[in-house]
């Protein structure tokens, strides 16, 4: 079993406790639907050196060798759907870092193990994905922190959104994730009044959705549909 400390210094300094594997495994079958399905997202916002993180992906991984491992083509597609609805915000540089090699070394083992097509290439886009997936930042402020967990004012942690739209292309829009916390903190009222918060005008941020009429987060930037097998053109 893992350690759920690493030093007493980080428990004092950070307060940082690991969550062990049974607490793990319970919490996540509180809601074990959304674990098995392949493109279910989720966000750990201090997700340390990735223990949840690593059980959603082995039970993701589960659902598409049970679904496509007939398919080299398709198993290797849906790998890659696998790992781009996982998320983590890590304070300490050296979780993140050890969360990344993690998550990819379980990915890798399952996508060396049961698809004959493996290639580099693809397990490029693996790290790819988890370099922007999960980041260094403050959960708290919702910004990056530099090497030292130092927050850096104004620079805000930024995720992608990767949609499979049809056959192997994949739609990326990058989004800022305040605004999107901020979106879903009252959506009620922000629908309702418009100047809720400070920056609710500010056009670079919010649009309004042409169906529903709603007030919607805006992506900062939008990329090309582009195969799976190429999502590391776009940095």
């Amino acid at each position: 079993m893992a350690e759920q400390v690493k030093s007493k210094q980080r428990v004092v300094d950070h307060g940082e406790v690991f969550t062990n594997e049974r607490e793990v495994n319970a919490m996540l079958d509180l809601v074990k639907q959304e674990t098995e399905r392949i493109d279910s997202r989720f966000l750990e916002p201090a997700c340390g050196n990735g223990n949840f993180l690593a059980e959603i992906l082995r039970r993701k991984i589960e659902v598409v060798k049970r679904n496509y491992k007939k398919s080299p083509h398709d198993f290797e597609k849906y790998m890659i759907v696998a790992i781009t609805s996982i998320y983590g915000v890590e304070l300490q540089a050296d979780n993140v870092e050890e969360c990344r090699e993690r998550l990819f070394d379980i990915w890798n083992e399952e996508y060396t193990k049961n698809c004959s097509e493996a290639s580099d290439e693809v397990r490029e886009v693996a790290k790819f994905i988890f370099r922007r997936n999960i980041l260094q930042g403050n959960a708290l402020s919702l910004v990056k922190v530099d090497m030292a967990g130092n927050d850096i004012p104004d620079d805000y942690i930024t995720f992608s959104e990767w949609s499979l739209v049809m056959g192997d292309k994949i739609k990326r829009r990058d989004f800022r994730l305040d605004v999107l916390l901020r979106e879903n903190d009252d959506e009620e009222n922000y629908s309702m009044n418009f100047s809720l918060f400070d920056d609710a005008t500010n056009t670079n941020l919010w649009e309004t959705d042409p169906i529903t009429n709603e007030v919607i987060p805006k992506p900062i930037q939008e990329y090309p549909l582009t195969d799976y097998r190429r999502l590391n053109d776009y940095e």
